[in-house]
């Protein structure tokens, strides 16, 4: 299974790019990460809904077709990290890749977010983009080691 992480912005500090490669790198061979930064829209005068247009454009280009999508999103389901091992868990027996999907500044074009197949949230906290990443990738680690039995995690 492969899971594919993709965030609206190509930079990001270099703490965040250090602290997500070394979690990257921790993967096991059957559960690859990926990701995929898209280019934000530049802003200037351009409405909300052609920002979401073209962004929503580059995400679903970065998405193969059949692959589970999940948005990450401040209205969607809070979950612990032991329900996200177990969500890992669903995801894995079911088969396929899934797509975590990080909107831009302004979020993710409300169809889209609409017609993922999933949509949660990572914290009642506004993150900043970087924050996201590192925190999603982290997360997503917990979660494995905590279905591998790998002493990582501690309840």
């Amino acid at each position: 299974m492969r899971l594919l992480v993709v965030a609206v912005g190509q930079r990001v500090p270099d703490w965040a790019q250090v602290a997500w490669d070394d979690y990257a790198k921790r993967f096991p061979r059957e559960l690859q990460l990926e990701l995929k930064a898209v280019k934000t829209e530049p802003r200037g005068s351009k409405t909300i809904e052609t920002l979401y247009a073209a962004e929503r454009a580059r995400i679903e280009s970065a998405i193969p077709r059949g692959t589970r999508i999940v948005v990450l999103d401040e209205r969607g389901s809070t979950l612990t990290t032991l329900a996200l091992a177990g969500r890992l868990q669903e995801w894995q027996n079911l088969g396929g890749d899934v797509a975590l999907v990080i909107g831009g500044p302004d979020g993710i074009d409300p169809a889209f977010r609409q017609a993922a197949h999933e949509r949660i949230r990572l914290s009642d906290l506004t993150l900043p983009h970087a924050m996201a990443r590192v925190l999603l990738v982290e997360q997503l680690y917990r979660a494995w080691s905590i279905n591998a039995n790998h002493p990582y995690h501690r309840e």
